[in-house]
């Protein structure tokens, strides 16, 4: 085999974390052979299957001077001339990134409003080779290639597996996820970043681009955004009974203009009644609640279950009604 007098390795693909020189294996290096290391590079040379050193960015000569241990190595006959089967590992310490993570399937959040809701995510991160010795033992072993490909699902299963565990810690219903996404990015961040550095990898970004929550609860979200009153439960009812009245007038055959608006006005109507009915206890100043019959109680908790049926209100707030309202008895 011939001897290699100079050693270095350019990455064209962007891609490459680890490059071995030879890729077939071993090579004849003497004493002598100049290593180059780019800037954004660091070089670990093997022999006999052990890391004897780690270089970094400049010209190396490989001597017995600046590699110690090959003075017990180098056999003695012929002086330290001698060629010896090694291989040098060029290692990327650039930062890799726009590396994808997300969600392969929905994940179960147990949402405060909503009981479970199956939710999916997505964004980016970044990494650098933080311990190019630890990264060859740990990951790469003696592999000749290993890119970006090789370790990306790897890490973004972590990633996700640790989502769950930060959704629950964090947010408490989807309706705050607007206002949660850098608290959940720093949180993710903060629990896999030991995971990571335990490879000899540092996760250097970690972007939220979104979580999605399914149609119908998207639906919902919108539905509290239009009505700008968000945590006030007869309000919520007051707007949800009169969208559900005019959106069935709008479907009345025959009615036309005159049917929306009369379908409108009732369900106006009925959403205000029902306001005045489960309002009071919420008037300021401490004023006296309005004291209500049993028959009108019991019609209004007829009305809440049918309100309940028909998806317009949650079994937890017909709950929280029912109760208050058989208080009042």
């Amino acid at each position: 085999m011939a001897f290699i007098d100079i050693v270095q390795f350019f990455d064209e693909t962007g891609k490459t974390m680890v490059h071995r020189e030879p890729q077939d294996g071993s090579a004849s290096y003497r004493l002598g052979t100049q290593l180059i290391v780019q800037d954004s590079q660091s070089a670990v040379f093997y022999r006999d299957g052990k890391a004897l050193d780690v270089f970094n960015a400049g010209r190396h000569t490989l001597t017995t001077e600046n590699i110690p241990l090959l003075t017990k190595l180098i056999s003695l006959p012929f002086g330290g001339k001698s060629p010896f089967q090694a291989q040098i590992y060029f290692i990327s310490m650039k930062k890799f990134i726009d590396l994808k993570w997300g969600t392969k399937s929905p994940i179960n959040f147990k949402d405060t409003e909503l009981t479970y809701v199956q939710l999916r995510a997505s964004g980016k991160f970044s990494i650098r080779i933080s311990d190019p010795r630890l990264f060859m033992m740990e990951i790469v072993s003696t592999q000749g290639l290993y890119t970006t490909n090789d370790i990306e699902d790897y890490l973004r299963d972590a990633i996700v597996s640790r989502l769950n565990s930060v959704l629950g810690k964090n947010l408490k219903t989807v309706f705050e996820l607007g206002q949660s996404y850098q608290q959940i990015e720093t949180a993710v961040k903060s629990e896999v970043a030991d995971f990571f550095n335990s490879m000899g990898v540092e996760l250097t970004d970690l972007i939220l681009v979104g979580i999605v929550p399914p149609e119908e609860v998207q639906e919902k979200i919108n539905e509290r955004s239009s009505m700008g009153a968000v945590g006030n439960l007869d309000n919520y009812m007051k707007f949800k009974t009169a969208g559900a009245i005019e959106k069935s007038a709008e479907n009345e055959s025959g009615g036309g203009l005159a049917a929306a608006g009369v379908g409108l006005g009732a369900g106006m109507t009925m959403a205000n009644m029902m306001s005045q009915q489960m309002g009071n206890s919420n008037q300021q100043g401490g004023q006296q609640q309005t004291k209500m019959s049993s028959d009108e109680i019991m019609s209004t908790i007829e009305k809440l279950g049918k309100m309940k049926e028909s998806g317009l209100i949650t079994q937890e707030e017909f709950d929280t009604k029912k109760k208050d309202l058989l208080s009042k008895l």
